[in-house]
């Protein structure tokens, strides 16, 4: 009989925010995925935060772009705090802002 290794446990971080890694590339999508996927079952909203991030890659903006649909389909907000210099050049790169609601956020915090 073959064991199988218990999967690595993916809650959210302390006080339910997803953090972004450093550097968000298609390896660590996945997890990301799962996280955020756990997030929507588990509670109403969705925040993340991206002060950590130095980079980030098509994957990661996919997944954060479909969370948001899906948030907003169901009644439910999405987050994105404390977005990095870098995380705000790559989604302003990427004509990103207003469909990751950044701009929104911006002008709340002015």
């Amino acid at each position: 009989m073959t064991s199988q290794p218990n999967p690595p446990e993916l809650a959210p971080s302390p006080g339910g925010i997803i953090e972004l890694p450093t550097h968000g590339v298609t390896v660590t999508a996945e997890e990301l995925k799962v996280r955020l996927v756990l997030a929507a079952d588990a509670r109403d909203d969705i925040v993340v935060d991206a002060g950590a991030v130095e980079s980030v890659g098509q994957a990661v903006l996919q997944l954060l772009l479909a969370a948001r649909i899906e948030a907003e389909a169901h009644g439910h907000r999405f987050i994105i705090q404390n977005p990095s210099p870098a995380f705000l050049a790559r989604t302003e790169a990427l004509g990103l802002t207003d469909r990751l609601g950044l701009s929104h956020q911006e002008e709340l915090q002015s």
